[in-house]
């Protein structure tokens, strides 16, 4: 039985070992030609590609040409990894095409004529304040906004569909469409050869009604912007209106400058214009609740539960330990197992695997390997840890499960593999129905669906299994000291020591050690910023995990020096309930920052805002429970038991 067993573990393994291998040749094959450097000759084209409309009042991203944008002859979609899609991202080809070091001056794109339907779906746009992204060299396009205060200006990725507001005295507000963008790629130049590397990517758009005598053909030459007579649009042209029966022609006028910037340091203009002051405020503010918590820790280690050890070793009689309280009293009852076992070890294994993907994940980010060139390669590599830190999650459930004296190990591995990923699929799922409903190109495609599916059922539920036989075959851990049969009669407890109340406050302080820097991650993901100081929050995750840790363990001995020895789910709870916090302070991030008014908009926020805190709650509460667990076997392993 054990050799049959084993033979499957092993084609398991190795099944799982081939399909590791297509998929992450599949899943980051895709981008890594992205990221080596291209030089571009003078007179070489540069096509822009042109990616999804997004909006941060309705959190719903949309094809480039869902708006009827000029086509060219035929639209090819870029390939795409598994975080592109996820992402939203629609990489096509478009009909601006520049020419290296080549300047350009009132490129007509094409001219269309609105009608009713059109004119609405810019309206719908424009009053939705949706932005147009494109994409050069794998550079988005930004718009610079001067700042008073600062050289350097702010840069804002796409530019508006349109605007809307009054124009020459009128008291009604219309639309207007941006028509006419005014590019600037910014170049850095090899001295020794002719060659150049694109290292900026900007735009500056206009609204202009363009005007031209006599009828149109292709060699019309317009008056409100003629490269013959070098005169280019400005703010002072009659913008276009989106009516019906408008007529609407788009241009462009591409600039190149050199620049000081190396290719290698590209990025930085997108990625370090937030304020690293605030970030170090986080730190600080993070670390003051670690030295208050280590003090306490330090105070109840060093004198209170040392004096108490070397007490409990000094009695002689039985009769004098009896008149004894304190923890030691319930030294039959601590390692009891607990109510519903078998949940407490599927959400340890689970937040094992957890604890696994993120610590990997914030090593890689923080030495530079997930950098926001490889588009969608953040998301694609967590994707991939999870499935692979299943092998984590199997064993540590099936170890924690055969301590408790459980036997049937496919069982718990069977509900570690399935609880957590099916709660959040679940969510996912009718939330990605409602994406399909609003026909944004936000929703997974079934493909894709397809291939989450398989990464579930295909490699992550296998490899639990792998995990817990693993885990299952290795000795039960010892108890330090032994259980009794009949358990022990809990005194009546203070009010603060209530479980609820005492779980409450254990989530306060390492919701403190994270909420300045939740502010800039909620701020990327919904105000369409960049995100990429992976520095400022591997050392914020430190902090969390120490004070997760330290909270517990000083509850857990308020907990066991009344003589409440149900220490097992509440020091998973306790700590886990900073993510409650979370989610109270994304709901109050949603009513103060965002200005979301459509209903779809608002279930999507507070549910994928659900996903974030269950998963929160999963690796805090695991923290907290170790940290109990190695406290609790430190101190009756410290005490001599009769």
């Amino acid at each position: 039985m054990g050799g049959t067993i084993g033979s499957r573990v092993m084609r398991t393994v190795f099944v799982f070992t081939v399909i590791c291998i297509l998929l992450c040749h599949n899943a980051f094959g895709f981008y890594l030609p992205g990221v080596a450097p291209e030089d571009f000759r003078k007179g070489d084209p540069l096509n822009v590609k042109v990616n999804k409309l997004t909006s941060i009042k309705t959190q719903l991203p949309y094809s480039y040409y869902s708006l009827p944008f000029c086509h060219p002859d035929a639209i090819v979609d870029s390939r795409e990894n598994l975080g592109e899609v996820l992402r939203g991202d629609r990489i096509e080809n478009s009909r601006y095409v520049f020419k290296m070091r080549e300047p350009q001056m009132c490129n007509v794109v094409c001219r269309l004529t609105l009608d009713a339907k059109t004119a609405k779906e810019f309206k719908d746009k424009i009053e939705d304040e949706y932005h147009v992204n494109m994409i050069l060299d794998n550079l988005p396009l930004v718009v610079p906004i001067p700042r008073a205060e600062q050289e350097s200006p702010v840069y804002q990725l796409g530019f508006h569909v349109g605007l809307k507001g009054q124009y020459s005295g009128s008291k009604d507000e219309k639309y207007f469409l941006h028509n006419h963008l005014s590019f600037t790629v910014k170049y850095h130049k090899d001295q020794q050869t002719e060659a150049a590397r694109i290292v900026g990517f900007e735009v500056v758009p206009f609204s202009v009604k363009h005007e031209y005598e006599g009828q149109w053909s292709e060699d019309t030459r317009l008056m409100t912007c003629d490269p013959h007579a070098k005169r280019t649009v400005s703010s002072s042209n009659s913008p276009q209106e989106v009516e019906d029966k408008q007529e609407v022609i788009f241009t462009y006028d591409v600039a190149f400058k050199e620049s000081e910037v190396k290719w290698a340091s590209r990025w930085d203009t997108y990625l370090l214009m937030s304020d690293d002051q605030i970030h170090w405020f986080s730190i600080v503010n993070s670390l003051m609740i670690v030295l208050f918590l280590s003090g306490m820790v330090a105070m109840i280690m060093l004198r209170t539960l040392f004096r108490d050890i070397s007490k409990y070793n000094e009695l002689e009689t039985q009769e004098e330990a009896q008149e004894e309280t304190g923890w030691k009293l319930v030294h039959a009852d601590v390692f009891r197992p607990p109510y519903n076992s078998e949940l407490l070890c599927v959400y340890v294994g689970t937040g094992v695997q957890f604890l696994g993907l993120v610590l990997v994940t914030m090593i890689f980010a923080a030495l530079g390997f997930l950098s926001p060139s490889n588009r969608g390669g953040l998301m694609t590599a967590m994707l991939l840890l999870w499935v692979l830190m299943g092998l984590l999650a199997g064993y540590a459930s099936a170890r924690l499960y055969k301590m408790f004296k459980g036997t049937e190990w496919k069982k718990i591995a069977l509900r570690t593999a399935f609880l957590f990923p099916a709660t959040v699929f679940s969510i996912f799922f009718v939330l990605n129905a409602l994406i399909w409903g609003q026909k944004s190109s936000g929703a997974v495609p079934f493909g894709t669906m397809f291939a989450l599916v398989f990464l579930w059922f295909g490699i992550s539920v296998p490899l639990v299994f792998v995990g817990s036989y693993i885990g299952f075959r290795k000795p039960a851990i010892e108890d330090p000291v032994k259980t009794n049969k009949i358990p022990r009669q809990i005194p009546e407890q203070a009010w603060y020591l209530n479980p609820v109340f005492s779980i409450l406050i254990g989530g306060i302080l390492p919701f403190g050690a994270v909420f300045i820097e939740l502010f800039f991650i909620l701020t990327s993901i919904w105000l369409n910023q960049f995100y990429y100081i992976f520095g400022f929050l591997f050392i914020v995750l430190v902090i969390l995990i120490i004070t997760c840790a330290e909270i517990s363990i000083v509850l857990c001995y308020f907990q066991l020096c009344s003589e409440d020895y149900l220490w097992w789910w509440r020091s998973y709870l306790t700590s886990g309930s900073s993510a409650l916090y979370l989610f109270l302070y994304a709901a109050f991030y949603f009513f103060t920052k965002l200005d979301i008014t459509k209903p779809v908009s608002g279930v999507l926020y507070f549910g994928y805002m659900l996903i974030a805190s269950y998963a929160f709650f999963v690796l805090t509460g695991t923290i907290g429970f170790y940290a109990c667990f190695w406290f609790t076997r430190m101190i009756y392993s410290s005490v001599k038991i009769d």
